[in-house]
């Protein structure tokens, strides 16, 4: 089941990132503006964000195995679509489509670690699912680059959307004969003998074994939080390729107001006794309002990491898609390991792991600009530098998580999920959007696009890079209220 659902984590975290590389091919091929290859973009971006939460309040109404089959379905035809779409409008419209059935499908990944898993096996399987995250977002350029590049049958930038299809099938195929069918899954190690995985679970039952009842919909909510999203997340996708427009920040200011609005209505909600669409109680659980920053935090650096040096490498050093992608390995594996494996080291310094996790990020990064400086291409300070980055955020990332969903209520699961699977979306988006801006912004200030003048640039994101990843640590030494 885990390996199931983590395979379908990978390939929608692919694409996120799969088509940058192939935008290029795409404009030529169907003669589109920079406007249209934006929203082919931000599309699949706008409705992931919007919709994660109802997809996770979906999962808890019907059931987390029922719904990630509906949303991988729906992935998989958008992505069928995509691939043979004969102009740019229809492309941008199966990617909302595409980004639609993500929402449905992967908030359901973490309501069935927390629902089916318990003690360490829970913890093993939280490692993996970070450990997914960070290899999704290196493989889809790599990949993507690799496909655009092998041009397969004179197809060009198809393929990118086409590979989703066979795996989509095969998850599907699997998915039906290993993912709880009822609202709940039972949790691995408290299985009745002769039970198998499939079928583990009375409906109603949670992890602990709680009655958990099926909650409303809370439309209302629904309406609230998707225009306080939309407001937020439009901006910051289409905002810097027009130059931050009036609107963009009219935008942004009244997603604040919304925000404040939905807010006061859920607490309300919940006093009358009805089902709103985040449970207050999730919200005040000790450690998760440190645990929303620090994730907001390591996706930010995240974000904006891969897309600053990304810039760098293909606009600053010339490098080709394939070898702009194979530059993240050593992030990606090194993020991979230390998520597996973080939970085996010494007891006595877990609980610093996180604070010391954002200060090797700081450190890191600031040791890939140096190694960058004065327009070189690095050398053993920077691979290890890389490597830095991705231990560092892993330890960031990883042990809150766990942390944040250790002792979230069973019926609860969905709520938390949905909260924080939306909190590392916004948090990517904002670190692309914060530090990709202000690493184009300096570019245009010095003039000369040369190999120079873009590393100074990069420097100057940076430095604000590693601001943002102390800001983190500094959040992690914060004592945890009981």
């Amino acid at each position: 089941m885990l390996a199931t659902v983590l395979a379908a984590q990978f390939m929608a975290l692919l694409d996120v990132f799969i088509v940058n590389v192939a935008a290029p091919t795409i404009g030529a091929d169907l003669h589109a503006s920079g406007a249209d290859l934006q929203l082919v973009i931000a599309g699949y971006a706008i409705t992931y964000s919007v919709l994660l939460i109802t997809g996770a309040r979906l999962g808890g109404r019907f059931g987390p195995g029922r719904v990630h089959l509906a949303g991988l379905a729906l992935f998989t035809a958008a992505s069928l679509a995509c691939g043979l779409a004969p102009g740019i409008t229809e492309l941008i419209v199966f990617r909302l489509v595409q980004g639609a059935g993500a929402a449905l499908m992967i908030p359901q990944v973490l309501s069935l670690i927390q629902r089916a898993f318990t003690g360490e096996a829970r913890v093993r399987a939280l490692g993996a699912y970070s450990a997914v995250l960070a290899v999704g977002a290196a493989a889809g350029q790599i990949v993507g680059g690799a496909l655009v590049a092998a041009d397969l049958f004179g197809t060009g930038w198809r393929p990118v959307f086409l590979v989703n299809v066979p795996v989509g099938a095969v998850l599907l195929a699997v998915g039906r004969r290993v993912l709880p069918r009822e609202g709940a899954a039972e949790p691995a190690g408290a299985r009745a003998p002769g039970v198998g995985a499939a079928g583990a679970g009375a409906p109603g039952v949670g992890a602990a074994g709680a009655n958990v009842r099926p909650r409303g919909l809370d439309l209302p909510g629904m309406a609230l939080l998707g225009a306080a999203v939309s407001l937020l997340t439009v901006p910051l996708v289409l905002g810097q390729e027009q130059d931050w427009p009036l609107w963009s920040w009219l935008s942004l200011a009244a997603s604040v107001v919304l925000s404040g609005v939905f807010g006061g209505y859920e607490a309300r909600l919940a006093r009358r006794g009805g089902a709103p669409l985040i449970t207050p109680r999730v919200l005040r659980h000790p450690g998760m309002g440190r645990a929303v920053f620090q994730i907001l935090a390591v996706m930010a650096v995240n974000g904006g990491f891969l897309f600053a040096l990304t810039l760098h490498v293909q606009g600053g050093l010339g490098y080709g898609a394939l070898r702009a992608g194979l530059t993240f390995v050593p992030t990606a594996v090194a993020f991979g390991l230390v998520g597996l494996t973080w939970r085996r080291w010494p007891a006595w310094c877990l609980r610093w792991l996180s604070p010391a996790g954002f200060v090797l990020a700081a450190l890191s990064v600031t040791g890939v600009a140096l190694a960058f400086r004065g327009g070189g291409s690095g050398g053993a300070l920077l691979y290890a530098a890389f490597a830095g980055v991705g231990a560092g955020l892993a330890l960031g990332f990883s042990p809150t998580l766990t942390g944040a969903l250790a002792a979230v209520r069973p019926e609860d699961a969905a709520d938390a999920s949905g909260l924080l699977a939306t909190v590392a979306q916004l948090g990517q988006l904002i670190g692309v959007a914060a530090f990709g801006t202000l690493f184009l912004s300096r570019l245009e200030s010095l003039g000369d696009p040369g190999a120079y003048t873009s590393a100074r640039a990069l420097s100057a994101c940076v430095f604000a890079l590693a601001g943002t990843a102390v800001a983190g640590a500094v959040a992690g030494l914060v004592p945890r209220r009981r």
